[in-house]
């Protein structure tokens, strides 16, 4: 254990993550269907300003500006060659800033999906995948990235191909996938199925877990099947701000600063080691995170009755891992076997 995520949980049993890439951009001038990525170059003192969002609000880590910085996103905007330079941008932003925070700040490197379907069911294949993780990922380390943070992943085969980039690279890494389709990854995975995928890896992420989704409440549960698993690797929890609503020609979250304190003590208490949010959290959900993770004290592990009461109710009925869809009983204690 040498890289400093690990040295920092070695010392801590939660952390605080950082929140909301696109909100804050968009509030500061990004226009729907630019990419962030180029921003790296053309506006610094934004990004800058992003990662300071984060830092000053008391996060312990922070992801870069390079969530699509993949040559397979980044062609749509005639920049996929420049795929490593963008990405090694936007982590030595990110590494100014946490060298200057006079404490231990975690710079990850985020990663998104490629924005591909992968073979058989898609065109891109998985050597075509690796290498476009690979040469992301090198750029992240170049720019001094701590780990490599993959996000928002649905297909079991990106994850993987993720992961042996990142292995190609000589990185750590985190992973976590969104599970907005009734509990469930758009391409099916369970949160059983993600514990199981993550445990084959021959280079396993030093924390796994689920991000965006549909809402906080729903977040939540998949950490709860997480957990029901026995795993001992940390477990990660970004949910959103809340529920997203067109107000005035722009997109607002509901989520207050109260609502997403209580969502990360519940996210805690469910499981979770690192905690933060995604869409729509801003600095002052942060700061309200932070309070109450240092004044509130641990509780037993949340029913999903004290969840929905707290976060509001879940988008589905189901939490992905029943059975079948005859009623039968979730699977939460027992370990599903894939075919």
């Amino acid at each position: 254990m040498t890289n400093a995520l690990s040295r920092l949980l070695e010392t801590r049993d939660w952390l605080l993550a950082d929140g909301a890439t696109g909100t804050n951009l968009f509030n500061m001038g990004l226009t729907s269907g630019d990419a962030p990525e180029l921003w790296n170059e053309e506006h610094p003192d934004r990004i800058k300003k992003l990662y300071k969002f984060a830092v000053d609000s008391g996060s312990d880590l922070f992801l870069t500006n390079s969530f699509g910085g993949n040559a397979s996103r980044l062609k749509l905007h005639n920049a996929g060659h420049r795929a490593r330079e963008l990405s090694r941008i936007s982590a030595e932003i990110g590494r100014e800033v946490a060298d200057a925070a006079g404490r231990t700040v975690i710079v990850a490197g985020s990663v998104g999906p490629t924005g591909d379907i992968m073979e058989p069911v898609g065109t891109l294949s998985h050597a075509d995948a690796v290498e476009m993780f690979h040469e992301q990922a090198e750029g992240l380390k170049e720019g001094g990235a701590d780990v490599l943070w993959l996000e928002t992943i649905s297909a079991p085969e990106e994850f993987r191909a993720a992961a042996e980039g990142f292995a190609l690279a000589g990185m750590d890494w985190c992973g976590t996938m969104s599970f907005d389709t009734a509990g469930r990854t758009m391409m099916g995975v369970t949160s059983a199925d993600m514990v199981k995928l993550v445990e084959e890896l021959p280079n396993p992420p030093i924390g796994f877990g689920a991000n965006c989704g549909t809402g906080a409440s729903d977040l939540l549960r998949t950490v709860l099947g997480f957990s029901a698993q026995g795993t001992e690797r940390p477990v990660i929890s970004k949910g959103n701000a809340g529920i997203p609503k067109y107000v005035d020609g722009h997109i607002h979250y509901d989520g207050t600063p109260e609502l997403m304190a209580d969502y990360a003590v519940l996210a805690r208490d469910a499981g979770a080691t690192i905690i933060g949010g995604c869409c729509g959290t801003m600095p002052e959900h942060l700061v309200a995170m932070r309070e109450a993770l240092e004044t509130r004290p641990r509780q037993e592990r949340p029913s999903l009755e004290t969840i929905a009461a707290a976060l509001g109710a879940f988008s589905s009925s189901k939490d992905g891992t029943e059975a079948s869809d005859d009623g039968a009983a979730p699977r939460r204690n027992r370990r599903r076997r894939r075919g």
